[in-house]
């Protein structure tokens, strides 16, 4: 068994595929739209989804906005450097909620960006970066 890929609701398709593609940097590996079910399907991803973990963005047609709910956790991310990340995300219009420090309790480097929707990521900068 393997992890597929993880499921967002957005409410604005084309908005979230700028965030996802444009400041995360993530490319957009397939999208179909469903007509008879008034909804699109768009995966994003660093790699191909053969390869690795991906991003399924569904947009349907007929809902704006969805309530995120309090179990919903993020999405992690592994970056080279955390501080840079942060700095490039901001430049590119990106909303940082948590600058990029040592975590609470730890030592480990990690950020929290926003997607449009208000899905948190965190971005978790390599270890060999932290010595």
């Amino acid at each position: 068994m393997r992890l597929l890929h993880t499921m967002l609701r957005v409410g604005d398709l084309d908005r979230s595929l700028s965030f996802y593609t444009d400041i995360l940097g993530m490319r957009v590996l397939r999208r179909k739209d469903y007509p008879d079910g008034k909804f699109t399907l768009a995966f994003v991803g660093y790699q191909e989804e053969s390869e690795g973990a991906v991003i399924e963005l569904t947009y349907n047609w007929d809902t704006r906005h969805y309530e995120l709910g309090d179990g919903y956790g993020h999405i992690a991310l592994e970056v080279d450097d955390a501080y840079e990340a942060c700095s490039r995300i901001k430049e590119k219009g990106g909303k940082v909620v948590r600058e990029a420090g040592p975590m609470k309790h730890g030592t480990t480097v990690i950020a929290f960006v926003e997607d449009p929707d208000g899905y948190k990521i965190e971005l978790i900068q390599k270890k060999d970066r932290n010595d």
